[in-house]
């Protein structure tokens, strides 16, 4: 399960942020190396980034 930094306690995977892909329009969900940029984040995956 995915904890949130330094608190030791565990964040369900349902209550994680969703944004919805600019290319394909598919939802995706908030991952750990995207902690710091999460505002600037658009794409779910490089296909969909590379594609745009």
């Amino acid at each position: 399960m995915p904890r949130k930094a330094g608190s030791g306690k565990a964040i369900a995977k349902a209550n994680l942020p969703v944004k919805t892909c600019a290319q394909c329009g598919r939802p995706f969900t908030w991952r750990k190396k995207w902690e710091r940029v999460w505002d600037e984040v658009r794409f779910c995956s490089d296909r969909c980034r590379s594609a745009r």
